[in-house]
């Protein structure tokens, strides 16, 4: 039952997002300040202890922080030496060679779907951001048409496709069918990236215009390495590893015993951290060595990867803070209330669901998770209901309006340089896109298998 204190809290959740809105973009306070002081005010509101809205903001600052901080560290350092040595510029022209420079938004796309299958869509930005930067400035083209398709397929991926960890396990909560999960997510997925990437980019990259300088874009320039530039095989090889790696580890369970040696094995060189930690490794030699510079410039181009990096990490740490006094405060149990009086049909619903938690908690897979632990039991009792298209539906919810709670939100903001506003009339608008054509789309085919 939704009481007043249910609808009080919605309110102020609605008036702490408009007011960490107006505090970045029109009082241009810092945004780790104005998520600071914008989480306190939520969670007086919501009736919080005053010690344990400062212990919320710490748990999850700290949360966010203890996968991304690394995650950022070591993509950024991979990246600095794929543009160093010239590897982002071999990239580059390929792209530009095979696909034109007008179906460079269309490559960045397929890339996105492609590189994100395995990763966490945080480890796949930070790998492809550095070809998305040389792309752009080699065609003289937006950022926001180069990137936003790029963020688009790695999204829809993270949402809808397993082997990605937050879609393989909505798949397993729900029974489905893990091979004809994947071929309706392929199926849903591709045009759902073509409307939210390059025809979506299209329509907004005339309305942002993006500031001359982006000092994260100037960490990535390619400042002329002629002699050892590396092949472009040698490149693709060295970027992959990390996604090899831990599409390789998402198969250890099948591979290997659960619990054995060698199984343990696999899961540690799948983890996000180490197999980026490899592929800095390697990156040393085939960006590094090979390319002629001697250990004392590698260590310099490390550091300086790290300095601009610093407020990046902390404000997607500030992002996950928020969204900790959201959930503690109450909202996260009014949302599960409100979808769940709605009285909608079951696809619909672990759609709502999940787009609810999502808007409050600002995490997808925990959108995903909590969603399809709420509706699995309901479903098993409805009729002609395919569970892959609802593993589907909910990862769609999942997905939309990215905000000021989301880490993801807070890395396009810095990487592309963009505005608070500028930034959801892009990104949060992209991922609505996503969110709400793949439930048609799945609706379509689950009328269509009736």
């Amino acid at each position: 039952m939704i009481d007043a204190h249910s609808i009080f809290l919605l309110a102020a959740t609605a008036v702490a997002v408009i007011a960490l809105i107006v505090l970045v973009a029109r009082a241009k306070l810092n945004p780790f300040l104005a998520l600071f002081v914008v989480s306190l005010g939520l969670g007086i509101a919501g009736g919080m202890p005053m010690p344990s809205i400062l212990h919320s903001f710490e748990a999850g600052l700290g949360g966010t922080l203890a996968h991304i901080a690394v995650v950022i560290a070591l993509g950024t350092m991979l990246g600095k030496m794929m543009a160093e040595s010239g590897g982002s510029s071999v990239i580059a022209n390929k792209l530009i060679d095979w696909f034109g420079e007008k179906r460079v938004p269309w490559a960045m796309m397929i890339i996105g779907f492609l590189v994100g299958l395995p990763v966490f869509f945080e480890v796949g930005f930070v790998l492809l951001i550095p070809i998305a930067y040389t792309v752009a400035r080699r065609t003289r083209t937006s950022l926001i048409l180069v990137a936003l398709p790029m963020v688009a397929g790695l999204s829809v991926v993270h949402g809808l496709i397993p082997p990605h960890p937050a879609a393989m396990l909505a798949a397993t909560i729900y029974h489905a069918n893990v091979g004809r999960t994947i071929f309706y997510g392929i199926l849903i997925g591709l045009p759902t990236a073509i409307l939210a990437g390059p025809l979506w980019a299209k329509l907004i990259a005339p309305h942002i215009k993006l500031p001359d300088e982006n000092p994260m874009a100037a960490e990535f320039v390619d400042h002329g390495n002629e002699t050892g530039k590396p092949n472009f095989t040698l490149t693709l090889l060295t970027i992959l590893l990390p996604v090899a790696l831990m599409l390789i580890g998402s198969w250890a369970d099948s591979i290997f015993a659960p619990g054995s040696t060698w199984n343990a094995a696999l899961k540690l060189l799948g983890n996000d951290d180490m197999a980026l930690f490899l592929g800095v490794l390697l990156s040393f030699y085939t960006f590094g060595k090979l390319s002629g510079f001697r250990r004392e410039t590698i260590l310099r181009f490390t550091n300086e990867s790290l300095a601009p990096t610093a407020v990046i990490t902390l404000l997607v740490g500030a992002g996950g803070g928020f969204g900790r006094v959201l959930q503690d405060s109450g909202v996260s149990h009014v949302i599960v209330a409100v979808a769940l009086a709605s009285h909608v049909p079951i696809i619909l619903l672990a759609w709502l669901l999940a787009a609810m938690m999502r808007l409050a908690t600002g995490s997808a897979t925990v959108a995903m998770t909590t969603a399809a632990g709420i509706v699995a039991p309901i479903a098993l009792h409805a009729p002609n209901m395919h569970p892959e298209l609802l593993a589907i539906a909910t990862g769609a919810g999942s997905l939309i309006f990215s905000h000021v709670n989301d880490g993801g939100f807070w890395l396009v903001k810095e990487y592309l340089n963009l505005s608070v506003p500028e930034t959801m009339k892009s990104w949060s608008i992209c991922e609505t896109i996503i969110a709400v054509a793949a439930l048609l789309f799945a609706l379509a085919f689950s009328f269509a298998l009736r």
